[in-house]
């Protein structure tokens, strides 16, 4: 793999996500940056929207600095990949559209890094369709005095003529252009005063801050969230690429610098590749980790050999010797590391905070499309689990489907896609069975007879049982006196019934909360048999339920729905006509209402696709099953003729 690639101090490395809306200029930032700091890599840009489905990881090298930017994907169904990449970074760049009004994947890019130092970066502001302004009173409406246009646009007959930097000459600036830098300056250096007492008092005194405590106290504001610098620029035209750069390598700092202790680091991202294999993104929080050296999966409790590390240098891996605290690297073929888990050469160390990522919003079944490739789809989706931990896979036993959960039905069609491209494993996506469930409201009280002659030996089975409604799956009672029911065959009884329990009698459903009690029998001292015993209790189990009024269950879900305030009317509505059933709400500490309800299991398959129409992608759910309910009579009749009709 050629020459290593050189290893950096911990303060001069910056770690930085970048975020926003499909289509804003995330990777095509990334591609001028990249270009800006004299990489091999010269971008082909273009307006075209690249769609970005899966984090990358770009290092560049930069005056002495290595900045590891971690590009994030624009749709949010993709969006663990998202909360992995800020766990890793020490900062976020989010871009903003300045062609077009906020759209939902800035907002979701606020929400996500609201508690880590971030940098506004404004593109297209060179485009005839730019709304600068509107940009700028988005973000003032939410962070206030915060945002701080540090480089912004000149413009002369609605035309973009140059960039102004904040600590530039002013005077070549006319009207509204001049009052506003005057402005933003007197803003920044009151925030930068702010940061230290010291510099408060001189501030105050009229005298002159010098270079350094003006960069002291940016640096400060911006990692305590006190100062949101705005870069503005153009990624088509390579325009604020520069600024971003100085940005990130004067007003950024590490937050993980702690060399000297003994190696800690956190698997933030796991990529299974057809031909490498297992690679896993870790990122160093303590201490250095070389080459050659065991480490142990302090989750896992298992001892493993890093043989080689390795960073990329335009999609390729390349190898270092070493890595210090703050740094990014990607180790191969550990098969126990999985994404969260922490690595240390201490085996005492203490795990890292594990990673909360989304839980699935939707779930498909997934038929193989070809017969016998159901061991194959079960081991490639266990690999894909592993790689996107926002996906969940499982088989429903009642259903006997296999299950994939996600995050939008985009998410969902991507990794199909994938299965096939990468894997070659074809498969269906089918809507989702429900497992409804039978039972009884009544009482009843039955005798059960299996009687039968072959031949000289014949079969004799006889028992009177009350079937009830009960809380538990299933309860079984014995009143037996005088030994009309033989010991020997009470528990062929029960198993008669238990059996019996799988298929209901009104759509073959499995059978719940059911109580039965064997009172009395009868038996024959040749022809009795446990067998016979069993077959007389499936008897007695069809004509108790039949006598008990059976009735049909549907599974009950629980809905916590966040939605903006001005869709709660639409949302409310759309779960009522849902069967739901709403129990209140409340507001959240974003400025949203959160809606707690239930709903018919039937009715919620597709709320994911549903509640993202209706909110305009600013709603989001999770769902989890509350109870078991008894379905409506009216939608009882279709689903058991269905059922029968197979």
């Amino acid at each position: 793999m050629g020459a290593y690639m050189k290893v950096y101090d911990s303060k001069m490395l910056r770690n930085v996500a970048v975020l926003g809306h499909s289509g804003c200029g995330k990777t095509n930032l990334i591609e001028t940056i990249a270009y800006t700091a004299n990489t091999n890599k010269i971008p082909k840009l273009t307006d075209k929207v690249n769609m970005t489905y899966s984090m990358g990881l770009i290092p560049i090298e930069y005056n002495d600095y290595k900045f590891n930017l971690l590009d994030t994907p624009g749709y949010f169904d993709f969006s663990g990949d998202v909360v992995s990449s800020l766990r890793a970074s020490d900062a976020a760049i989010i871009v903003i559209d300045a062609t077009a009004p906020i759209q939902v994947g800035t907002e979701k890019s606020l929400e996500l890094t609201e508690s880590i130092p971030k940098i506004m970066f404004i593109n297209k502001i060179d485009n005839e369709k730019a709304r600068y302004k509107d940009a700028i009173a988005m973000l003032r409406e939410k962070y206030n005095n915060k945002i701080v246009p540090m480089i912004s646009p000149i413009y002369k007959d609605k035309n973009f003529v140059k960039l102004h930097n904040v600590f530039e000459n002013i005077d070549d600036l006319e009207g509204e252009f001049k009052e506003q830098a005057m402005s933003v300056k007197e803003a920044l250096m009151e925030l930068i005063a702010e940061t230290d007492d010291q510099i408060l008092d001189k501030y105050f005194n009229g005298e002159e801050l010098t270079t350094e405590e003006i960069q002291k106290g940016i640096i400060i504001g911006i990692q305590r969230g006190d100062i949101i610098p705005v870069i503005c620029g153009s990624t088509i035209n390579n325009i604020g690429t520069k600024e971003i750069l100085d940005t990130i390598s004067n007003y950024l700092e590490p937050i993980f610098t702690e060399e000297s202790k003994p190696f800690r680091g956190l698997v933030f991202k796991t990529m299974v590749d057809p031909f490498v294999g297992k690679m896993s993104y870790i990122k160093i929080t303590e201490g250095v980790l070389s080459k050659d050296k065991d480490v142990f999966n302090i989750n896992k409790n298992v001892k493993e050999k890093i043989a080689n590390i390795y960073t990329l240098k335009n999609s390729e891996l390349v190898e270092v010797e070493k890595a210090k605290a703050g740094d990014i690297v990607v180790v191969t073929k550990i098969n126990s590391l999985k994404t969260g888990d922490t690595i240390s050469i201490d085996k005492d160390a203490e795990a890292l905070e594990n990673i909360d990522f989304p839980k699935p919003q939707i779930y498909y079944a997934v038929t193989p499309k070809n017969k016998g490739d159901e061991e194959k789809v079960a081991s490639v989706l266990n690999r894909l689990v592993e790689e996107d931990p926002t996906l969940h896979s499982y088989r429903n036993t009642e259903t006997k489907q296999a299950l994939l959960g996600g995050q939008g039905e985009l998410h969902i069609k991507t990794i199909k896609n994938k299965m096939k491209d990468k894997f070659g494993v074809d498969v269906e996506l089918n809507d989702l069975k429900v497992p409804y469930r039978e039972t009884i409201k009544g009482k009843s009280d039955v005798q059960g007879k299996h009687k039968k002659q072959s031949g000289g030996h014949g079969q004799y089975g006889d028992v009177k049982i009350r079937f009830e409604r009960c809380e538990s799956d299933f309860e079984f009672a014995e009143e037996i006196f005088g030994g009309s029911v033989p010991k020997q065959y009470i528990p062929a009884v029960e198993k008669g019934i238990k059996d019996s329990m799988q298929k209901g009698i009104l759509a073959g459903y499995p059978v719940t909360n059911i109580k039965a009690t064997l009172y009395d029998g009868s038996y024959h001292d040749v022809d009795s048999s446990e067998m016979a015993f069993k077959m007389a209790a499936s008897v007695a189990f069809k004509k108790g339920m039949e006598e008990a009024h059976p009735i049909l269950l549907e599974p009950i879900m629980k809905l916590k729905i966040t939605v903006p305030e001005e869709y709660m009317g639409d949302v409310m509505g759309d779960i009522n006509k849902r069967r739901g059933k709403i129990f209140g709400m409340e507001p959240d500490d974003k400025g949203k209402q959160i809606i707690f309800a239930e709903a018919p299991q039937a009715e919620t398959f597709k709320y994911a696709i549903d509640l993202r129409a209706m909110t305009q992608g600013r709603g989001y759910f999770e769902m989890e099953l509350e109870r078991y309910g008894e379905v409506p009579s009216q939608f009882a009749e279709k689903i058991i003729g269905l059922a029968t009709a197979k």
